[in-house]
């Protein structure tokens, strides 16, 4: 173990974070691939390698979408393979790696530094080995719980050993924010159990936070010296904000459509259940391509926010979304400095939550365009609306590692799904590391003369 870090190691030395974090998830989700084209892996000798390379990144991106039934095409080998790639996808392999380093050294080194803060912090943060820790430990002991709880559950309909798989897979699944699940209707057909929906919840909401959120909320003292950090407070203030009105939202749009059988206490559960899950969790205990245009829209809304940064999930993130807003606001007043909870928002950060809504824009609308072109039916037949509707919204689930879909997955031609992995795969690394991934060096600090130019 330890010569195959040290190995590692020697190589990281060689990159830049940015680019090894890039290239870890390539690398998951290679090995993945092969993986499941394995005959072991395989119930159906007929399935194709694209469809195993879009599992493969589907899970690895903890988003959720897939062409095909996971549990009829892959044997239980295929699908702990599946579980596997959600797993470290979730945390990110170099988080593990880096993890059983520090143990094995007792410290973190600079390049160990690096990597943890692109992948879970996003800046420099103290005591990064006690948060690194807190994340892999964290994690394992929240998933165990949920996967004691609902196994408890599900062993009132199966026997010991599928509950307690069931219990694991959904358990991890939640936490990383995948979506994925061993049931073809997902979790239709538990929309009204207050146990699973209520476990579920509460595993995509602390997977959504941001370990950076989790550790301290760990370590907060309401009357003590520790406060919560100002990106604790924005994440934790959006999130609740954006699960009580898409909530509401939807049992407004919903509540006489696809929740017409429920009563009242199953309506208000799907309701929130469906809010929590579309940010990126890609859960479904509602049919999506039978939801009404204005709760399309809401999901939508929904998946581009996302969750919060250094967490399992997707998305422009909560704070992004809340900078933006108050920029936003901060220019209608014609102030000069954006703040937020009495605290003054740097330029930079502000120009950098601007361009990742600017590329999730430009994105989306590129992804559109292209699918709008691989699924059309041919010059005879025009796209068809409804089909345009489902591209977008495949788009942003894409993008967004959400995993929700209006049943248009499994109608994808090869050259739409090889979009979809390449916006999955774009989604969870992010846009700064795309970014900083394929930039060839830095350039010199050079500034050009200044000239006005009309807008608005």
């Amino acid at each position: 173990m330890k010569a195959t870090l040290q190995f590692w190691q020697k190589i990281a030395r060689q990159f830049h974070p940015a680019h090894i974090l890039a290239l870890s998830f390539l690398f998951l989700i290679l090995v993945g691939t092969l993986l499941l084209a394995l005959p072991v892996s395989k119930l159906d000798p007929n399935a194709r390698l694209i469809d195993a390379l879009f599992i493969s990144t589907s899970a690895t991106c903890v988003t959720g979408l897939a062409p095909l039934d996971i549990s009829a095409t892959y044997t239980f080998f295929g699908n702990v393979v599946i579980l596997l790639l959600i797993q470290f996808g979730g945390l990110g392999i170099m988080t593990f790696s880096t993890f059983f380093a520090y143990i094995l050294a007792g410290r973190l080194s600079m390049r160990g530094r690096d990597l943890i803060e692109n992948s879970i912090s996003s800046q420099p943060v103290p005591y990064l080995g006690r948060l690194l820790k807190f994340a892999v430990i964290g994690t394992l002991l929240i998933e165990g719980i949920g996967a004691v709880i609902l196994t408890l559950r599900f062993s009132q309909d199966y026997r010991l050993g599928k509950a307690l798989w069931l219990g694991i897979f959904h358990s991890v699944s939640a936490f990383c924010n995948a979506g994925f699940s061993p049931f073809n209707s997902n979790m239709m057909g538990y929309a009204s159990d207050v146990t699973i929906s209520l476990t579920v919840m509460v595993l995509i909401v602390l997977g959504g936070l941001g370990f950076w959120v989790l550790y301290d909320l760990f370590y907060w003292r309401p009357r003590g010296r520790k406060r919560l950090t100002l990106h604790s407070k924005i994440a934790l203030g959006v999130s609740g904000w954006l699960i009580l009105i898409g909530a509401c939202l939807l049992l407004f749009f919903e509540g006489d459509n696809t929740m017409r059988g429920f009563d009242a206490g199953g309506k208000l559960l799907s309701s929130f259940f469906q809010s929590i899950t579309a940010r990126t969790a890609g859960f479904n205990s509602l049919p999506i391509d039978k939801l009404t245009n204005g709760a399309l829209i809401v999901l939508i809304i929904l998946m581009a926010i996302g969750a919060s940064p250094g967490s399992t999930g997707g998305g422009i993130k909560t704070t992004t979304f809340a900078i933006i807003m108050a920029s936003f606001f901060t220019r209608l007043r014609s102030k000069e400095q954006v703040r937020i909870f009495e605290r003054g928002i740097p330029e930079q950060i502000v120009t950098k939550a601007i361009g990742i809504s600017f590329f999730w824009v430009m994105a989306v609308s590129l992804a559109a365009l292209l699918m709008a072109v691989t699924e059309s039916s041919g010059p005879p037949d025009p796209l068809a609306r409804n089909t345009m509707v489902e591209i977008v919204f495949e788009a942003f689930s894409a993008l967004g590692t959400v995993g929700l879909s209006m049943g248009f997955t499994p109608r994808l031609s090869d050259g739409g799904k090889l979009i979809i992995i390449l916006l999955m795969y774009i989604g969870r690394i992010g846009p700064v590391t795309l970014a900083i991934s394929i930039a060839s060096q830095k350039s010199l600090p050079v500034r050009y003369a200044e000239e006005n130019v009309i807008v608005g």
